[in-house]
């Protein structure tokens, strides 16, 4: 078949539509958030290709897969096993790095061990094992006909007399020794000092180097082999010679240091063979910050200078109270007063220092206790580790801090494997390279002979795996880059690369965005990448809303017209040129140009300035940033110049904790200015809303308490004497107690993922028959929370207090979903979104700063217009916006730009331009004003 057909497709709010996609292509599915392009690519055409192939399989091999449901949908033929790619964190495992996640981490690993070279670590001599013909003919081809002494090094810098030793040499038949490199006979042993280090080594042979005496060559060396397990040293009588040290084992012949023959295992974090035992692997670990703990220094310790140490808590109160009474001081005088010497012993302990912790118990009884006080910090630390409660745990982590391991400074491997080296490089020095650099360092490595063979392969399958993932944007990022820390972008591109490295051909691969936090620059690298996809026999099928993309689609696929209830249908299907001249298209009239993102300007009064000098993180450079506030502020550059570290991981912690003194972790930078223009700071991220199912639009909005006292008003609520309570799934009373509000039950499969189940009892509605009973305008509660926004605006459209709130919901964008949809299921743009609607609905100071990381991310042209005057309403009320992103349609609206690069990764961390659009424009090696160039021209 040429073409996937599908028929009757209605899951979720498809309008029973009929789409055909030609196999071997590139289609792109667009269309504004929530009008069913999802439900089409992922809920039925994956679904139903992965439940298909599932179903191929044996009943044995499906009870190990989890089997997705049938789609709503009538059939669609031609449909190939389906391999989704979605935006979802690759891993929340600390062990999961960049390099594990692609297998490159495999391909080191193996290559270290088959052609690594071990070095002792303290004398810098390279470790190699050798047999005893290897060591017989080395000697002939190097030192023939040279009179040498053949040495056994038992002794080596060790303190004492040795008597027992050397006496026992003697009785075994030995003659001379030499002792600190002079030869003895030990029949007149001297007296050695046995408060000084010695080096004794038993003198097996002496003789020529000559072909007739190549086999009593040999029997010495084995013999001096077998009496200092595996090593010999050859002395020559000619002085000006050095000694030669041979080894049968990969040891150092200085120290001794050695090493077992390497295998891949030893390379690796997760396993005992290779891992730190510092850190186990991780390359940092946990301690107790001392920030954290001392979180008011102006306070007394009885006031809580000391959070959780303070006159409330009795026992660690106690503690104090004796410590302060000991060393004479106040527990009223302010922390910050005491003396370091004092400060040094409530934090860090007494020194061994006894002091008398003796009280008296409830029954009068004194109870004597005379000891060290650990101090503050270790009692945390101390607590933490021993705690077998993960609440008690998750309490004391809120002091923890996680440091860089000291033992394997952050490598996560142990001593053994960091001595291996290719080409002078540690396994280490090759993952903290970015993409890039590594692909440099291969293609240079000229190994040669036998190494070079057996490297080959391998070599040449990391160049092509560095290959991929530089070609998909991610040429900036290290392969020891922690999974956890990628963006949905970046981790679903790094599995878009492990698949061309697959080489799988006649799949269908369906990618949600793979374009989101890439720069334009680097949209045509990944669209290459696609069409390779493409070009090895698969369908890839793309949910997208980048001009680029659909630029270059074969087909284009428009779902609409609008979103929710009003999609659902097939505004348009067919190829550019047709798009741009489809006029029910909302898609194809912002392509056309008939419709065009832009805001109303304003004149804006000067309000001053923000500075942040001397920002050091990560890959910046000494960055001296400087906002211009009361504008809209774009934030720009390439992916991984610097802007998550400079805005997010410096400007933001630095600004909360001076501001709103809070406590969080904060890059290097010197000094900042300007913060009293500002009353507070907003961080607006993609975050999740809430962890769990219970967090929903209208419980983060604040929208659910004014709901539930609405039903408590009514009628059937008074008299049956429900308060607000009974209507919330939190709590006792009015929720079902068998899912306890949650309408889904768990199963735990044990070796399996954990399955959700709707719960039988209250079929899912998380609340009693009896509170399901209480009305309000003909709907139950549960009714009402699955109503979408737009519904719900009309439906409490006499409200006030409610309807102010889903207004600004439905402003941002937001009219599909449901308002009690859990927190889980909502995109990270659309919790983005919501947050941005909560913000929108409180009071404006206008002295508020916000920052916005992506907020484009999954929208359509229309939604991004949206967004635009959401964001404009915020600046009208005087605040200041800054936004990190890469849309050119936000950045050409902006008032000012601020570009980092020119590169990223250790190319990028500066500032290359700063300015109007128009300004930046002209910047000739900004690759962002390269684009606005274009888009003004």
């Amino acid at each position: 078949m040429k073409n996937i057909e599908v028929k009757g497709a209605k899951q979720h709010n498809l309008k029973n539509i009929d789409v055909i996609i030609p196999r071997d292509k590139l289609t792109v599915i667009t269309g504004l958030s929530g009008s069913g392009k999802s439900s089409l690519a992922f809920d039925t055409l994956y679904a139903e290709g992965q439940r298909r192939y599932v179903e191929s399989l044996s009943s044995y091999a499906r009870q190990f897969l989890s089997v997705m449901d049938k789609p709503d949908v009538d059939h669609i033929n031609g449909l190939s096993p389906a391999i989704s790619i979605e935006q979802k964190s690759t891993s929340h495992n600390p062990r999961s790095t960049v390099g594990t996640v692609t297998e490159i981490y495999d391909y080191l690993r193996l290559l270290y061990a088959r052609v690594g070279t071990p070095f002792c670590p303290d004398h810098g001599i390279s470790l190699e094992s050798q047999s005893i013909d290897q060591i017989v003919d080395k000697l002939f081809k190097d030192e023939e006909n040279e009179r040498a002494i053949i040495l056994c090094p038992i002794v080596s810098q060790q303190k004492g007399e040795h008597l027992i030793l050397l006496n026992d040499l003697k009785v075994r038949g030995f003659i001379r020794a030499k002792i600190n490199g002079e030869i003895i006979d030990l029949d007149n042993l001297p007296q050695l000092n046995k408060n000084k280090k010695h080096d004794i080594d038993i003198v097996i042979d002496r003789l020529s180097i000559s072909k007739k005496n190549k086999s009593r060559i040999s029997e010495s060396i084995e013999t001096a082999l077998r009496e200092s397990d595996g090593i010999v040293t050859i002395s020559f009588l000619d002085e000006s010679k050095k000694d030669i040290t041979f080894s049968t084992k990969m040891a150092c012949t200085e120290c001794g240091f050695s090493i077992a023959s390497l295998e891949p295992r030893l390379f690796s974090f997760n396993s005992p063979s290779g891992a730190c035992d510092d850190c186990d692997g991780l390359g940092q670990k946990s301690q107790v910050d001392r920030r954290k703990v001392i979180v008011r220094p102006e306070l007394s310790l009885n006031q809580g200078a000391i959070e959780g140490w303070d006159s409330s808590q009795m026992y660690h109160h106690y503690l104090l109270n004796r410590v302060a009474k000991h060393y004479g001081i106040s527990l009223d005088e302010p922390f910050e007063d005491l003396s370091e010497n004092i400060k040094e012993k409530i934090l860090n302990g007494s020194s061994g220092e006894i002091i008398d912790f003796s009280y008296v118990s409830k029954r009068g009884n004194l109870r004597e206790s005379f000891k060290p006080f650990e101090g503050v910090l270790n009692n945390i630390d101390r607590r933490f580790r021993e705690s077998e409660s993960a609440f008690s745990r998750e309490y004391l982590s809120k002091y923890m801090t996680n440091t860089v391991c000291m033992s394997c400074e952050g490598s996560r491997l142990n001593k053994e494997a960091r001595s291996v080296k290719i080409d002078g490089k540690e396994l280490w020095d090759i993952t903290n390279m970015t993409i890039d650099d590594c692909l440099d360092f291969f293609n240079n490595l000229n190994l040669k002979g036998k190494k070079g063979a057996i490297a080959e392969k391998v070599v040449k399958e990391l160049k092509e795996r560095l290959k991929f993932l530089s070609d998909v944007g991610l040429n900036y990022l290290t392969l020891s880059r922690s999974a956890e820390t990628l963006s949905g972008g970046e981790a679903q591109r790094i599995r878009l690369a492990s698949q061309i490295g697959a080489g799988l051909v006649g799949v269908t691969y369906i990618l949600d965005e793979p374009s989101i936090g890439l720069h334009q620059r680097d949209n045509k690298r990944l669209l290459s990448t696609l069409f390779r996809l493409k070009d090895l026999g698969n369908t890839v099928i793309v949910v997208e809303h980048d001009k680029e993309t659909i630029e270059c689609a074969d087909h284009i696929i428009d779902i609409g017209p609008g979103a929710g209830i009003h999609g659902g249908f097939v505004s348009f299907a067919g190829n550019y040129k047709e798009i741009l001249k489809q006029e029910s298209s909302l898609t194809g009239q912002y392509l056309s140009g008939k419709k065009d993102i832009k805001i109303d300007k304003f004149e804006k009064s000067e309000k001053g300035s923000l500075c942040i000098k001397g920002c050091n993180g990560n890959n910046l450079k000494n960055v001296n940033l400087n906002l211009p506030l009361g504008k809209i502020i774009s934030i720009t550059g390439v992916s991984g110049s610097g802007k998550s570290t400079l805005i997010n991981q410096t400007l933001y912690p630095a600004l909360a904790n001076k501001i709103q003194k809070s406590n969080y972790d904060c890059q290097e930078f010197e000094n900042i200015s300007g913060e009293k223009k500002l009353d507070k700071i907003i961080e607006i991220s993609q975050s999740p809303i809430g962890r769990t199912p219970r967090s929903n639009p209208v419980t983060y909005t604040g929208i659910f308490t004014p709901i539930r006292e609405l039903f408590s008003e009514t009628e059937e609520a008074r008299a049956r004497g429900y308060k607000p309570g009974r209507f919330s799934f939190n709590v006792k009373g009015g929720r079902c107690e068998t899912c306890q509000g949650d309408g889904l039950i768990k199963v735990e499969m044990h070796f399996l993922p954990d399955v959700y189940v709707k719960c039988d009892v209250c079929d899912g509605k998380r609340y009693n028959k009896e509170t399901l009973e209480v009305k309000f305008k003909g709907k139950n509660i549960f009714e009402v929370l699955d109503m979408n926004v737009e519904e719900s605006l009309k439906f409490f459209d006499s409200i006030p207090t409610i309807k102010r709130k889903l207004q600004t919901l439905y402003d941002v964008g937001l009219s599909y979903i449901k308002i009690g949809q859990p927190a889980t299921t909502l995109s990270g743009g659309e919790a983005q979104r919501v947050k941005l609607a909560k913000e929108l609905g409180k009071v404006a100071t206008g002295d508020t700063l916000y920052l916005l990381d992506e907020p484009t991310t999954g929208l359509h042209f229309h939604d991004v217009n949206l967004l635009l005057k959401v964001i404009n309403k915020l600046n009208e009320q005087g605040n200041t916006v800054v936004i990190i992103e890469h849309n050119l349609d936000v950045i050409v609206n902006s008032d000012w730009i601020i570009d980092l690069g020119p590169e990223g990764g250790s190319g990028g961390g500066e500032i290359i331009g700063e300015g109007t659009p128009e300004e930046i424009s002209k910047i000739k090696k900004s690759h962002t004003g390269r684009f606005l160039k274009e888009m003004l021209n």
